[in-house]
């Protein structure tokens, strides 16, 4: 069993102000999203100056937090926010869903490339490459936070999470870390650097992630008022499926596409 690291989820304290890690995790995010953004713009020959990359990350901020929010009052606790729709405001107390924020992102593409006149697909692409580095360093926010922590388990690197009881549990954060964030960053930079066809960087993303996801919730606990859903399967296990579905389907006509064309 490992100690969990005892690190206080206040970065620095000035005065009545606290710079929080997970706050500066979403700064990290957005950093390495717009370096990411102006990198691939380039490589992928797409118009993206200081203020069209500022522009895109600016859609895409809006994108996670309404549609993170709303995904989590939809997905994750409907009954609760219907009774006290007004607490659906209060975003300081947490609530955030990783598919609703994807939602949010894809409707900011769309919005985006539309205003722009660029191409919609490969905008997606470049987003999603973007993305990806953000879950490495949200999830990294979470297991200092010491939540979203997984299921009991009796392997070695099992740790004991403030407020989960005294068994040792799976750090799932960490596993989502590594899968969602750098395995899937490498994937999609990879298949940016041999230029693939538009839309194969943007599905490969919603594929991977779903299969990443829902591998992950097999050894993360269930959230506490949702528990097992259908056939066992847990909230985020249901929510990634479709994910996988869309990515595989949109693989398929993409390549279809490509060959059709040649």
């Amino acid at each position: 069993m490992l100690a969990f690291p005892q690190i206080d989820p206040v970065l620095i304290r000035i005065g009545p102000l606290a710079v929080r890690w997970y706050g500066l995790m979403y700064l990290l995010a957005f950093g390495v999203g717009y370096l990411v953004i102006r990198g691939l713009g380039r490589r992928r020959n797409v118009a993206m100056a200081d203020t069209t990359a500022s522009d895109l990350l600016f859609h895409a901020m809006l994108g996670v937090i309404l549609g993170g929010r709303l995904g989590y009052v939809l997905f994750y606790n409907p009954g609760y926010y219907l009774r006290h729709p007004l607490r659906i405001f209060a975003v300081w107390e947490g609530g955030m869903s990783f598919h609703g924020g994807l939602l949010g992102v894809v409707a900011a593409v769309l919005i985006f490339s539309y205003r722009k006149r660029l191409p919609v697909l490969l905008v997606a692409d470049i987003m999603a490459a973007a993305a990806a580095p953000g879950l490495f360093f949200g999830r990294i926010g979470n297991f200092i936070n010491g939540e979203l922590w997984g299921r009991v388990t009796d392997l070695p690197w099992g740790m004991v999470f403030p407020g989960a009881g005294s068994a040792p549990r799976h750090p799932s954060q960490l596993y989502e870390a590594l899968l969602e964030g750098l395995v899937l960053t490498v994937v999609l930079l990879l298949l940016h650097r041999r230029k693939v066809a538009h839309g194969v960087p943007f599905f490969t993303f919603f594929l991977l992630y779903g299969v990443f996801r829902f591998a992950v919730e097999f050894v993360r606990e269930p959230d506490a008022h949702l528990g097992y859903l259908w056939a066992g399967a847990t909230m985020g296990q249901l929510l990634s499926l479709p994910m996988i579905g869309l990515g595989i389907v949109g693989l398929m006509l993409v390549l279809k596409k490509k060959k059709a064309l040649r």
